[in-house]
């Protein structure tokens, strides 16, 4: 088949774009900037160089093409409201677009659990929970507005919604990359109670689900949550990498009220300085409140099941950091 990843340049872009080459797959790849995936390349992929603003672009990226992974998005815990729209939002109206104009058979979208998260704890939550009436976060809600336009979509053309929960594994540069940086710095306090419990899902289970949505003719139309299926307590688990890499553990606890309000007070300067916040209010409440989620849906339609557990997957993580060091 002949398949185009948008955000093939990124941390699961690369990763699906391996994968689906070692299937025999011929792949496009939808990005601004190609220096991380020159193997890829080699090994015969097509760089498409274009923002996923680029409407012109973006639609024309879909020519020729059996199915799309739409994995591109502007994906951070602060940024501008206009950046988060025109990029999640255009750029999936874009790609939709694209894909009617040229006859792509399946559209997969990359969506997150974050849509429906309102910032209160979430146990064992299916894809059934409504959307929350204010979001944790610019990117949840644009993100929504994303899964708006592919679910519009699905009387034309055949789509699926992914959302994988917190994608961790080597290549990885933002989820353990960052708290490792802040506990370098001695900056890292444990917020709440440490007893909440999180999914974490490893890069290469995400793969799998995605390959799977190729062709699971039960998918057309539906949304599925993606996790390790393992609820895992958050801050044991990062006590646990700490200790691999010989970082200190004795954080200090910070109520999540407190750390709640202190990232309030930071998102307000960081909005007069233009500086990026060290702690957002959303950033405070994923690691502070229990988020778990049941997969039953993806294990029934997709077939779907984990490969590589969390602590294998964080073995191989930190194998793959301290290679880096």
């Amino acid at each position: 088949m002949e398949i185009l990843i948008t955000g093939g340049t990124g941390f699961l872009g690369q990763h699906l774009a391996r994968a689906l080459q070692i299937h025999g797959h011929h792949i496009r790849i939808l990005g601004r900037d190609f220096t991380q995936i020159e193997a890829l390349i080699e090994a015969g992929a097509t760089p498409v160089v274009a923002d996923l603003r680029d409407e012109a672009v973006v639609r024309k990226s879909c020519k020729g093409v059996d199915a799309v992974y739409h994995a591109g998005a502007l994906s951070a815990a602060w940024g501008k409201r206009a950046d988060f729209y025109a990029i999640n939002v255009g750029g999936t109206q874009a790609i939709i677009a694209g894909c009617r104009e040229h006859g792509v058979k399946r559209l997969v979208y990359v969506s997150s659990p974050s849509v429906v998260f309102d910032g209160k704890d979430q146990h064992n939550a299916t894809e059934t929970v409504p959307y929350p009436r204010r979001f944790a976060s610019v990117y949840s809600w644009t993100k929504k507005l994303g899964e708006d336009l592919v679910n519009g979509a699905a009387a034309s053309l055949d789509t699926v919604i992914v959302r994988p929960k917190a994608i961790f594994g080597p290549g990885d540069r933002t989820l353990l990359p960052k708290l490792i940086s802040v506990a370098r710095h001695n900056r890292l306090p444990q917020i709440g109670n440490g007893r909440n419990l999180v999914d974490l899902t490893y890069v290469e289970n995400v793969v799998h689900a995605l390959m799977l949505t190729l062709d699971a003719p039960a998918a057309i139309g539906k949304t599925y949550t993606i996790t390790n299926d393992e609820h895992i307590p958050l801050w044991d688990v990062i006590r646990q990498v700490l200790r691999e890499l010989d970082l200190p553990t004795n954080l200090r606890q910070v109520s999540l009220p407190v750390a709640l309000a202190a990232a309030g007070l930071m998102e307000a300067q960081a909005i007069l300085t233009g500086r990026e916040p060290l702690l957002t209010r959303y950033s405070a409440a994923i690691l502070g409140r229990t988020q778990t989620y049941d997969i039953t849906a993806a294990q029934r339609d997709l077939g779907y099941s984990p490969q590589v557990s969390v602590s294998e997957g964080i073995r191989r993580t930190l194998a793959a950091l301290k290679g880096e060091a």
